[in-house]
């Protein structure tokens, strides 16, 4: 058979897909395409892993370019070897997947699944400083002895990229998301999108590092937003009738900086859970380096790291284990969150951890830590953290009436925000309320936004220090009138 008569029937293929339908995003077989492309190129090409593409490619392999002919496995391969990937760690051409253009259409004979018809959009780049180039592709997968190949693929179409300027289209274009953090100097974007109670959206934008692709699953550094497992690890064991919120921690637990002070004996899980302990955020603010009180505990607000590290020694004394054991049974384990640590072990899997970096792009050096810290740098991922927030929004298996606690105002912050219990309140002109949270440290900012009556949210994790210039953007578009209060009440005098 002729090379043109095969392009022809493969053409014929292709579009001989429009007759069936087009697979639901949702799907089982969508989301299998759409890996593949991913190992394909966000992994194969992108980062020069051969081994993906011959993994992945069809012995039967027929590739056709619109400026650089036909090949099939082994001119594809030798080209690649030889030709953009003979250096890659100086490479600079990498191909991101417009996802918004993709369509995926299953193919079967006599009612038997035997392929997928994947058309889209890549948008390239020849360089870091170049302009985005835009390129159409059909990609004929086939299933060879259960094993899903790339058997034929057409790249064509490859023209210049025009951006849209408008302002809020950036959110349903992931390709300008891509642009606008790059303009921005945001290395990593990790967004989660709660809808109607479900974790409905997990995206991740940018690269972990320059040339590696940040994948969907890239474990981040969220800083603060450990209190609020912290938070839920105690209130678990207060709905359980093991722990009281308003019983003196120092029962179980005194730091020897404040034996002495008569304060230590009204201090309670309460006053730590609502930031009212009376402690600084931290003692090595002060110039002894040594924890203080600094006003009564319960009396007033005052954001205190030292207080969920206080909370932290009093359980691990009770219990007698380490609070990540605590949590892994009560949180991590039920919620099958595998990808969340509170220090570094052999289990986490650094190539895809998000290092942070400063405003100006220099990266910090990482810090593995080795203790849990009960108020500052759990690792997690958008997937582990956002179904964590989905459970505490579904009531987080605690009884109601700690539940009830958690959510109602315990003291006052600023601009007519509460903190309740590990979360902070926002209050809305409709009668409807968010617990909230944030992190920031040396590259990191992070905050999230959970809507218990409504059953909606959104996480925002970044590893830049000003990752949260950001954030108004993303608030307004996924929160609407509730998001632009938010932005009002943080701007207010």
């Amino acid at each position: 058979m002729s090379k043109k008569i095969i392009l022809y029937f493969t053409i014929a293929i292709i579009f001989s897909a429009k007759s069936s339908a087009q697979l639901n995003k949702n799907s089982e077989l969508y989301n299998t395409i759409l890996s593949k492309d991913s190992l394909l190129f966000n992994v194969g090409f992108n980062q020069c892993e051969i081994a993906q593409f011959e993994h992945l490619l069809s012995e039967n392999l027929k590739f056709y370019h619109d400026k650089d002919g036909i090949s099939d496995k082994a001119k594809f391969l030798y080209d690649l070897k030889n030709g953009l990937c003979k250096s890659p760690e100086t490479r600079q051409v990498k191909r991101y997947l417009v996802k918004e253009k993709t369509e995926i259409f299953p193919l079967y004979k006599n009612g038997v699944l035997y392929g997928a018809i994947h058309n889209g959009e890549h948008l390239f780049y020849e360089s870091k400083e170049s302009q985005p180039g835009i390129a159409k592709f059909s990609n004929v997968w086939v299933l060879e002895n259960d094993q899903w190949k790339l058997g034929t693929s057409l790249s064509y179409g490859h023209e210049a990229y025009e951006m849209q300027p408008t302002e809020n289209s950036i959110f349903e274009n992931d390709t300008e998301i891509e642009a606008w953090l790059k303009e921005n100097n945001v290395p990593t974007l990790g967004l989660g999108i709660i809808e109607n109670g479900n974790l409905k959206h997990i995206k991740v934008f940018g690269e972990l590092k320059s040339g590696v692709t940040a994948p969907y699953n890239t474990i981040f550094n969220v800083a603060s937003l450990t209190k609020p497992v912290t938070a839920m690890v105690t209130l678990k064991l207060v709905s359980a009738g093991k722990w009281d919120l308003d019983e003196p921690v120092y029962t179980y637990f005194t730091d020897p900086d404040v034996a002495t002070d008569p304060r230590s004996k009204k201090l309670t899980t309460r006053h730590i859970l609502s930031h009212q302990s009376g402690f600084p955020n931290w003692r090595y603010l002060n110039t002894s380096n040594k924890l203080n009180f600094q006003f009564e505990p319960g009396t007033q607000y005052q954001y205190s790291g030292e207080g969920l590290e206080y909370l932290r020694k009093a359980l691990e004394h009770k219990f007698n284990t380490s609070l990540d054991q605590l949590a892994n049974e009560l949180i991590f384990g039920p919620l099958n969150m595998s990808d969340t640590h509170f220090t570094w072990s052999d289990t986490l899997d650094e190539s895809r951890f998000a290092i942070g970096y400063d405003a100006k792009g220099n990266s910090y050096e990482n810090t593995k830590h080795k203790t849990p810290s009960a108020a500052d740098d759990l690792m997690t991922t958008i997937e582990d953290y956002g179904n964590f927030l989905v459970s505490v929004m579904n009531g987080g298996a605690l009884s109601e009436a700690v539940f009830n606690d958690m959510v109602t105002h315990q003291v006052a912050t600023k601009n007519g925000k509460h903190f309740g219990l590990g979360f902070e309140i926002y209050d809305f002109k409709n009668g409807d309320y968010a617990l909230s949270h944030g992190g920031a440290d040396k590259g990191v900012q992070t905050i999230v936004f959970i809507f218990p009556k409504t059953k909606k949210g959104v996480l925002i994790f970044t590893n830049v220090d000003d990752g949260y210039k950001v954030y108004e953007k993303i608030i307004a578009h996924y929160l609407g009138a509730q998001g632009k209060e938010i932005i009002e009440i943080e701007t207010a005098n």
